[in-house]
C-alpha cells in the first residue's frame, strides 16, 4: 500500500497539473481578471475559463474571435509604473507609516500591490509640488558655482527620499529614471528656474551636475536607471504674461540637446563610471513642429549624430499633442532605439483603449504623471488643475481610495513581466481595443478594453486552441495562460 506521503506528493502533483496545463504538455489553463468603470468588479477573477478543441466557436458568427499569434513579435517591455514626484510623495508621507507601507505595497509589491516596477523621479521640483521651486544648486542672484561647491540634495530628505526607499524595499526590482524641469537658474540666460535655456558655456557643469546627483541618490539607495536631459524641452514659461504660468522650465533646441549628449553628457557618465542610460527629448509625439511643440524633428536630430546616438540607449515620449502613431512613425526610421513613454496619465476606460494603443505603437514603458492627489487636487502650486489620479487622500480622514485608474494600470502592471515581448493580434477597433504579450516565464497575457455600454462574447484562439470569455460593457480584463 503506498505511504500516506507518497499520495499527498502524487495530489500535488495532480493540482499544479490541472493549475496549469489542459493535458500534458499543452498549454497552460487560462485565468483572466475583469475591472467594470463602476467598480462593481475591481480586479475579480473570472470563473470557468477552458480550452475547447471543438471548431464551434469559431464558427460561431455571433462571437467575436481575437486571434494572438506568437511567433510575430514586437518591442520589449522594460516596466510600467508612474511617478513618485513631489506631489505624490508629499501626500504618502501624510499617512500614518503602517498605512504608507500598505498604500506602497498596494502600488509596487508584485503579488500584494498592482506590481508597478518602474518608477519616475524629478530632478528639483516640477511644477507638480506643494514647495517652493527649487534645483540642487540655486544661489542668490548674480552669483556661479563652477566646482558645485553648493550642490545638495538635502531638501528631498525631508519627504521625497524616504518615499523612494520605502518603494525600493516594498519591491527591490524598481527602476527609477530621472528627469530635470530646470538647470540650476545661474546657468540660465535670464538667471532664474522659470523658462531661459541652457548658456553653452555652462554645459561641462550642467553635465556634471548630472553626475552628482545620480550619484547623491545612489548613496542614498537609489540607484538611477536611466536620465532624460529636460522635461518637455519645447517650453519657456519665462515668455507668458500671466505669472500663474511661471514654473520650472528650459527651453532646448534638438540641436542643442545633441550637443550637450554628444560632448559632454554622455562623456561625464562614461568617465564617472556610471551605467545610467540617457533617453533623449521627453515630449509629444506630434509629427511637426508646431509652438512649445517640437515633435519628432527634435529626437531626429539627435540619433541622426552618430556621435549623440552613441550615448542613448531611448527617446521618451509624451502624449499630450499629436497620435500613438507617431511612435511608430519614429520607431520606422529608428527601429533599434528603444521608445518610453514617460509621462501622460490614462482616465476612465478610454484611458486603457489609450494605454493599449500606446503599446501597441510600440512603446517599450509606460509611466503615467502623479499617482496620489488629496481631495481638493492638493498639493498642487503649479498651473494645471487636477483633480484626478489613481489614489486619492481623503484629508480628514487620511483614508486612501483606490480609483477606477488604480485597477486600469493593475491590469497592465501585475500581469506583464519586464522582459515581456509584444506579440501580434488582431487588428483592434475603438469600441474593442486589446494587445498581447509572452512574458519571460513562458506565459501569454492578453488585454482586452470593451469601451461600448454593450457585453461582448469572444474567443480567444492561440496556436489552434481556443478559449470562451464574455467582455462586459465599460470593463477591462487581462487573460494569462
Amino acid at each position: 500500500m503506498p505511504s500516506p506521503s507518497f499520495l499527498i506528493h502524487v495530489a500535488a502533483l495532480f493540482l499544479v497539473g490541472n493549475a496549469w496545463c489542459a493535458d500534458p504538455g499543452g498549454p497552460r489553463s487560462p485565468r483572466g481578471w475583469r475591472t467594470t468603470e463602476d467598480l462593481r468588479q475591481r480586479h475579480a477573477e473570472i470563473a470557468d475559463l477552458n480550452w475547447s478543441n471543438s471548431d464551434a466557436t469559431k464558427t460561431d458568427t455571433r462571437r467575436l474571435c481575437i486571434t494572438v499569434d506568437p511567433s510575430t513579435t514586437f518591442q520589449t517591455l522594460l516596466g510600467i509604473g508612474a511617478s513618485l514626484e513631489p506631489t505624490t510623495c508629499s501626500n504618502l508621507f501624510r499617512l500614518p507609516k503602517p498605512e504608507r507601507e500598505r498604500v506602497m505595497d498596494r502600488l509596487v509589491h508584485p503579488t500584494s500591490g498592482i506590481g508597478m516596477n518602474l518608477m519616475r523621479v524629478c530632478i528639483g521640483t516640477p511644477d507638480f509640488t506643494g514647495d517652493p521651486w527649487y534645483s540642487y544648486c540655486d544661489l542668490p542672484q548674480g552669483q556661479t558655482d563652477p566646482r558645485l561647491e553648493h550642490f545638495s540634495i538635502e531638501k528631498d530628505h525631508a519627504y521625497i527620499l524616504p518615499v523612494l526607499q520605502l518603494a525600493r524595499r516594498r519591491n527591490p526590482d524598481l527602476l527609477f529614471f530621472a528627469s530635470p524641469w530646470s538647470p540650476p537658474g545661474w546657468m540660465k540666460s535670464n538667471g532664474t528656474l522659470i523658462g531661459g535655456h541652457l548658456l553653452s558655456k555652462w554645459y561641462p557643469v550642467y553635465a556634471q551636475y548630472f553626475v552628482r546627483f545620480i550619484q547623491a541618490y545612489q548613496a542614498e539607495g537609489i540607484p538611477i536607471h536611466a536620465v532624460t536631459v529636460q522635461n518637455e524641452p519645447g517650453v519657456d514659461r519665462a515668455k507668458e504674461k500671466d505669472p500663474k504660468w511661471h514654473y520650472p522650465s528650459c527651453h532646448w533646441t534638438g540641436e542643442q540637446e545633441r550637443d550637450f549628449i554628444r560632448d559632454h553628457l554622455g562623456p561625464a557618465l562614461r568617465q564617472a563610471g556610471l551605467k545610467t542610460r540617457i533617453w533623449c527629448y521627453d515630449h509629444n509625439y506630434n509629427l511637426e513642429s508646431k509652438g512649445d511643440d517640437p515633435g519628432l524633428p527634435y529626437p531626429r536630430a539627435i540619433l541622426s549624430d552618430p556621435g549623440a546616438a552613441a550615448f542613448v540607449d531611448g527617446v521618451a515620449f509624451h502624449g499630450y499633442v499629436g497620435d500613438p502613431e507617431g511612435m511608430s512613425r519614429f520607431h520606422a526610421e529608428f527601429p533599434k532605439v528603444p521608445i518610453h513613454f514617460t509621462e501622460g496619465s490614462v482616465f476612465t476606460l478610454w484611458g486603457a483603449h489609450d494605454l493599449i494603443q500606446r503599446f501597441r505603437n510600440w512603446a517599450s514603458s509606460y509611466n503615467a504623471w502623479v499617482i496620489m492627489l488629496d481631495d481638493q487636487g492638493r498639493p498642487n502650486n503649479g498651473p494645471f488643475p487636477a483633480t484626478h489620479a489613481a489614489l486619492k487622500l481623503h484629508s480628514n480622514t487620511l483614508q486612501v481610495e483606490e480609483l477606477f485608474e488604480f485597477y486600469n494600470y493593475g491590469h497592465f502592471s501585475k500581469h506583464v513581466q519586464r522582459g515581456a515581448v509584444r506579440l501580434a493580434s488582431d487588428p483592434a477597433n475603438r469600441d474593442l481595443n486589446h494587445v498581447a504579450f509572452r512574458n519571460p516565464d513562458g506565459s501569454l497575457v492578453l488585454i482586452i478594453a470593451n469601451t461600448t455600454n454593450e457585453a461582448k462574447d469572444l474567443s480567444v484562439e492561440s496556436k489552434g486552441q481556443r478559449f470562451e470569455v464574455s467582455a462586459p460593457g465599460r470593463s477591462v480584463q487581462t487573460l494569462v495562460w
